[in-house]
């Protein structure tokens, strides 16, 4: 069969890992060393490849156009097809389809920036949790999550729709490669796969509680979800993609360094779940605490019991745009700091982790309040 892909610097991006764990995983078996670099598979019917340990050899891009050509004479199939699935082997490979496309997999441009933009939030998402499951989070702060997102590669576009590929770093297994039968305790996980495991499983239960919503069950269908990975980060950008693509298909094809129980994960989502995803996400943005809030406003109602040193007050802020009332304990210098700018009709700005509490907003573990000399517009 002629070879279809000749470009070195696309051959030698296959590893010699993904080589391996292909062949592995289709019924090669190794049968003994070839020179001092690599090695030699056969299977049943005779057909031997000598698959290489490193890339650091002169012709390796030549080694991988042959093996390329020989799966594809006993598969079947294309080069093509086969390249494919080699340069994800030892990858688990995320792909985000909009299933309403034009007929030849185009979309406005508009919409496909922000496919692509939206496909990075489901991934970047399902490092915060993995890192730590939260209802909401600040993705700019999570170090972790950004240092995994560096090391996420973006594939080419597929046919079939409008199809964002996005390749997911995963460390090979140390053991011997087989299929498993069950998932590691996630304690048992790197990072990296731990990642794709949470969007997978954060997908399935975002799914889950879309339907459970319909069918009465209410927020609690996404808030007791938060611990496989449901987060008010999934659910805006999965709301935003099947807007845009008029329903949404992701699938996780697991690589194939590290065994597990399933090939692939898909999740479908329909249209109807859109609103259903974007109501769950504002509202799981309430219950997550804000650290570090910076609130500025008038200071319009004080107390404390005499026994009390802390004192409560009421300030008046925006939150959101909008104007509202939080409560916040105040330690005594603070409180005393709060009276004088009360009695001065002085605006002043305290930090804190600001708190939603039912309809209220509470700011906890007040600090560092300042005077403003100037009118808020809060009358």
């Amino acid at each position: 069969m002629r070879a279809l892909i000749v470009d070195p610097e696309t051959l030698t991006s296959i590893t010699p890992s993904a080589l391996v764990s292909y062949v592995t995983t289709e019924g090669w078996i190794r049968t003994e060393r070839y020179g001092e670099h690599s090695d030699v598979y056969a299977r049943p019917s005779g057909r031997e490849l000598i698959i290489p340990g490193t890339a650091q050899l002169g012709d390796y891009a030549q080694i991988v156009a042959e093996v390329i050509s020989a799966l594809a004479a006993v598969e079947s199939r294309s080069e093509l097809q086969v390249f494919r699935d080699l340069i994800g082997s030892d990858r688990d490979v995320v792909r985000v389809r909009a299933p309403e496309a034009d007929g030849d997999g185009s979309v406005q441009v508009d919409a496909g920036v922000n496919i692509f933009a939206q496909a990075r939030e489901i991934l970047l998402s399902a490092a915060c949790s993995a890192n730590e499951p939260r209802p909401a989070y600040r993705t700019g702060k999570n170090k972790e999550a950004i240092a995994y997102m560096n090391r996420v590669r973006l594939g080419q576009t597929e046919h079939g729709s409008f199809v964002v590929t996005l390749f997911a770093p995963v460390p090979p297994s140390l053991q011997e490669p087989r299929q498993s039968d069950f998932w590691p305790v996630p304690a048992d996980e790197p990072f990296d796969r731990l990642v794709t495991r949470f969007l997978a499983d954060g997908l399935q239960a975002a799914h889950k509680a879309a339907e459970d919503v319909v069918r009465g069950n209410g927020i609690a269908a996404f808030t007791k979800s938060v611990p496989r990975g449901v987060s008010a980060n999934l659910c805006e950008a999965l709301s935003s993609l099947i807007d845009v693509g008029e329903g949404l298909d992701v699938s996780i094809t697991w690589s194939r360094t590290r065994p597990t129980p399933e090939a692939r994960r898909q999740i479908v989502f329909a249209r109807s779940e859109s609103e259903v995803l974007r109501e769950a996400a504002r509202v799981l943005r309430l219950q997550e605490p804000r650290p570090d809030e910076r609130l500025e406003g008038y200071i319009v109602g004080a107390g404390r019991r005499v026994e009390d040193q802390d004192g409560q007050v009421t300030l008046k802020t925006f939150i959101d745009g909008k104007p509202v009332s939080v409560k916040t304990k105040l330690p005594a210098e603070l409180y005393t700091q709060a009276l004088a700018a009360h009695d001065d009709k002085n605006p002043v700005i305290i930090t804190g982790d600001l708190k939603r509490d039912g309809q209220r907003w509470r700011l906890e573990n007040p600090r560092n309040m300042e005077l403003v000399f100037e009118d808020l517009g809060l009358d």
